[in-house]
């Protein structure tokens, strides 16, 4: 991304990572915030499978790493009920999943993007898959090539 080309503040593509948590699905509200404050924004939900989940449900993934009918159904209908009711008529908005160690796989999307800004929960699933995958938004925010919103699930929202 070519800093020259980005205002401080104007973000033109926010990218928001979700694991499904409770915590991603409380900044996924800031996210929306984000790209509403931000007039031409578009915003981009995406879903990494980890390649230890991809493995174990084969019958989830194809050979070739696409998911297969079932596995697009239940996360579809997934972002469905929980994501598309909160995004306005009028934000630009796609969803996009891949397979992968997330937050190389996060990483590499936001680059190949040219995201302005990724914003994701700071707690995941739970303290053995940080531990058996590491703190995926410590690993996005010091490799990321652009600014990262990391929202705790503790964060105050306070009027203005």
């Amino acid at each position: 991304m070519d800093s020259s080309d980005l205002r401080r503040g104007h973000y033109r593509k926010i990218l928001f990572c979700t694991d499904f948590s409770d915590n991603a699905d409380f900044a996924f509200d800031f996210a929306v915030d984000a790209a509403i404050r931000n007039t031409g924004c578009a915003l981009c939900l995406l879903h990494v499978i980890p390649e230890p989940d991809a493995q174990f449900w084969k019958g989830y993934i194809y050979e070739v790493g696409d998911m297969d009918a079932k596995a697009r159904a239940d996360i579809d209908a997934k972002i469905d009920s929980v994501y598309r009711p909160r995004v306005p008529a009028d934000l630009p908005f796609r969803v996009e999943m891949r397979v992968g160690a997330a937050a190389k796989t996060i990483l590499e999307f936001a680059e190949e993007e040219r995201v302005d800004l990724i914003i994701l929960g700071r707690q995941g699933r739970g303290a053995f898959s940080r531990w058996l995958l590491g703190n995926v938004a410590g690993k996005v925010a010091c490799k990321a090539p652009c600014p990262v919103l990391i929202v705790p699930s503790s964060a105050v929202v306070r009027s203005p």
